[in-house]
């Protein structure tokens, strides 16, 4: 686990050990290789620093996060120091840095997510890194390896770390730098998604919102790569051609605005598409409940985002082509939610299971069917650049810290 900077209450760890440090000399950017890094520190252990982004107390990312010193711990026997490489900024990060005041209540709440650090605390909870120097008694890793963390909360955005071995499972180091700091998160959100709710086979169908998102995309490469058709609806904008191109170059088969998902464009194209088996909910609000409303018969909707800050309203009963149908008992629909963090956390007790993913997103990514969703690369000490950037709506780029 991470050495003390903060700890985190996770199900299964009680006391982590989370700390990144030391300032490193230059990697390549897009490969680091098994070289032996060579690090210049002052002297004794205690005396190693590194740069991290910090935040003190709850609020506006820009206004709460700072780029400080901290300090590393001596490395264990069953430690791995490793160097950050790459870091993005997820709307699950932002959410763990923002504070929340209840207009009703005028009460202010610390944080808008499941799980909260302790402060002060580094941000970040994806991310991959270099291993470069192993504990005597560490056997899964080498200098040279790139890993990921195992789960969230663990402040990823800062230069190095010591990390328990068991802290941090393996990738392929010939994968693209970027595909590889965002694998953790959105490729598995997907994954598990379209694996886990619902028999799909080639030719079925699967709609979504959000599709723009880094889930979103993911969802539409691993869809394609199965055979499976998307209904991809995004919010209209001013870019909107542009964006429903580069969509369908990546894999989408269908691209509509969400104001057609009521007029005849969308009774048109499930003349030539089936209904969709599965449908995907980053967003909530009215946009949720006109997904569920074109699903088959038994078909399944999964929430695992908000981005609207609107409750999913599932009609018990609705006027659908002039029939009155109910959602819930006579088509069978069933309302679940995923997070990604609880799949991990619920599978931890059997690495094959998380092994066996990684192991087919990275097949995918070797081949060039799954690729990393548009970024945007930001050096560490633009990190204010990077957080304004991330907050602003429409955005199809995911800012991404390089160390």
């Amino acid at each position: 686990m991470w050495r003390p900077i903060y700890t985190v209450f996770l199900r299964s760890h009680t006391s982590c050990r989370r700390s990144f440090a030391a300032a490193l000399l230059n990697v390549s950017r897009h490969r680091a290789n098994a070289n032996v890094f060579h690090f210049s520190h002052s002297a004794g252990l205690s005396a190693r620093t590194c740069k991290a982004l910090q935040f003190r107390k709850h609020g506006d990312p820009c206004k709460v996060i700072q780029l400080e010193d901290v300090d590393l711990p001596p490395i264990g026997a069953n430690d791995v120091l490793v160097k950050m490489l790459a870091a993005p900024i997820n709307p699950s990060d932002i959410n763990m840095i923002q504070d929340y005041e209840d207009p009703l209540s005028n009460t202010v709440f610390a944080g808008t997510y499941a799980i909260l650090p302790d402060l002060p605390a580094v941000a970040g909870n994806e991310g991959v890194a270099q291993v470069v120097e192993v504990g005597s008694q560490v056997k899964s890793f080498k200098i040279g390896d790139w890993v990921i963390p195992r789960d969230a909360g663990l402040g990823t955005w800062r230069t190095e770390a010591v990390l328990a071995e068991s802290d941090v499972i393996s990738v392929p180091n010939d994968i693209p730098l970027l595909s590889a700091a965002t694998l953790g998160v959105n490729p598995c959100t997907a994954f598990r998604m379209l694996s886990d709710f619902g028999d799909l086979k080639p030719g079925d169908s699967v709609i979504q919102n959000a599709a723009n998102s880094g889930v979103g995309q993911a969802v539409i490469q691993i869809s394609a790569a199965r055979g499976i058709q998307t209904i991809n609806i995004v919010r209209d904008r001013p870019q909107f051609t542009q964006l429903s191109d580069s969509l369908k170059a990546i894999g989408a088969t269908y691209v509509i605005r969400e104001e057609a998902l009521r007029q005849p464009e969308i009774k048109e194209l499930l003349k030539n598409c089936p209904k969709p088996k599965l449908a995907l909910n980053g967003v909530g609000g009215k946009s949720a409940t006109e997904i569920l409303r074109h699903l088959q018969v038994g078909g399944s909707m999964v929430t695992y985002g908000g981005m609207a800050k609107q409750p999913v309203t599932v009609p018990v009963t609705y006027v659908f082509l002039n029939f009155l149908q109910s959602a819930l008992i006579f088509k069978d629909l069933k309302v679940r939610g995923f997070w990604v963090t609880q799949w991990k956390r619920d599978h931890s007790h059997d690495e094959r299971i998380f092994r066996s993913m990684l192991d087919e997103l990275c097949s995918l990514i070797q081949q060039g069917k799954l690729t990393a969703p548009t970024c945007a690369e930001v050096g560490l000490q633009d990190y204010n650049k990077a957080l304004d950037s991330a907050m602003q709506p429409f955005i199809s780029t995911k800012q991404v810290l390089i160390m």
